[in-house]
């Protein structure tokens, strides 16, 4: 009873942090606006119409993308970690940035115009180093899957980077345009941008919350989730494959976005416990409220100048990766 007093609690905390993440990023940018002025633009027909357009135009979009963004690959974070048994394992850890970066630059290389294929391509890259990934490590021989997937991971990461390397030589008026995508970030986000990956992460996200009493059985280990009627092996790779899908959504309009998925669920965990059914909800949370404060940050920290999310939210979690490589040698 005092566990269940105390998640409900740290629950409305976290929706009164994201509430608030919220408002503040309606509020300050470029142009600061009371809360009031807020309030009588977004709800009431005496409010500034030049506020509205502001606020619905420019900012909705962007506090609707980092929300997305957050929540997407927080639970992907959390399914890899799950799914692999490793706390170090995150979308950009095993390929999936890589993969989605190296499509992109290929079509800025190939075909510099079109910008348009850009979220489409940055998807199908994610999707494809996924499955190149799962299929390395689950064809591999021996057992210990869940650590080849991160070897294969690495592996297929560097391999992409690699080609993004060699494709910059060949063509270097196409870094430019790349850079920005690299580093991730909501200032070119648009509403029209958001209907289908938002589609895609509400859809992954719903089927995550359906797979969460399994993912808590692989908890157990192999065999005793095998023994209560858990298919070990077609889970984790749905699991991963459905990480994919959440951090490929992502990837096609926010960028190249990294750590949150890393560090995310490590934060849930420390508020909620170990139980999948809470811990996914509460990465939703969490990741989203990081993510809009992050951008937030981003905007106003270095006004008039604007510094990409993707900048602080790596400098919050290389720090953190390092950590945990130091945690664990201290345990070992």
């Amino acid at each position: 009873m005092k566990k269940k007093i105390a998640c409900a609690i740290v629950f409305f905390v976290l929706i009164l942090i994201l509430a608030v993440s919220v408002l503040l990023a309606f509020a300050f940018g470029s142009v600061r606006f009371g809360i009031g002025e807020i309030f009588l633009a977004l709800f009431s027909e005496r409010g500034d119409p030049t506020i509205r357009v502001i606020l619905i135009q420019l900012r909705l979009p962007r506090i609707a993308a980092a929300l997305l963004a957050g929540s997407g690959l927080a639970v992907a974070g959390l399914l890899l970690q799950t799914a692999t048994d490793n706390d170090l394992c995150s979308p950009n850890v095993i390929g999936v940035n890589a993969g989605a970066g190296f499509s992109v630059m290929l079509c800025l290389c190939l075909f510099p115009m079109a910008f348009a294929l850009l979220p489409v391509l940055a998807f199908a890259g994610a999707a494809v180093t996924t499955l190149l990934v799962l299929g390395i490590s689950f064809g591999a021989a021996g057992r210990g899957v869940r650590l080849r997937v991160v070897l294969a991971g690495v592996a297929v990461a560097a391999l992409f980077n690699a080609g993004i390397s060699f494709l910059s030589q060949l063509y270097p008026d196409a870094i430019a345009s790349y850079s920005a995508f690299s580093v991730g970030g909501f200032r070119d986000v648009y509403a029209e941008d958001l209907p289908v990956p938002a589609c895609m992460i509400f859809f992954g996200l719903a089927l995550s919350a359906l797979l969460s009493p399994r993912l808590n059985l692989l908890c157990l280990g192999d065999d005793i989730a095998a023994g209560l009627g858990v298919r070990v092996r077609p889970l984790r790779f749905f699991a991963l494959l459905l990480a994919s899908f959440l951090s490929g959504a992502v990837v096609s309009f926010a960028g190249l976005l990294g750590f949150a998925g890393l560090v995310v669920p490590h934060m849930a965990r420390r508020l909620v416990g170990h139980d999948v059914r809470i811990l996914l909800p509460a990465c939703i949370l969490c990741g989203a409220a990081l993510v809009v404060l992050s951008d937030l940050a981003a905007r106003t920290l270095f006004a008039p100048a604007e510094l990409p999310a993707g900048i602080l939210m790596a400098a919050l979690g290389a720090p953190f990766f390092l950590y945990l490589l130091f945690r664990r040698r201290v345990a070992a």
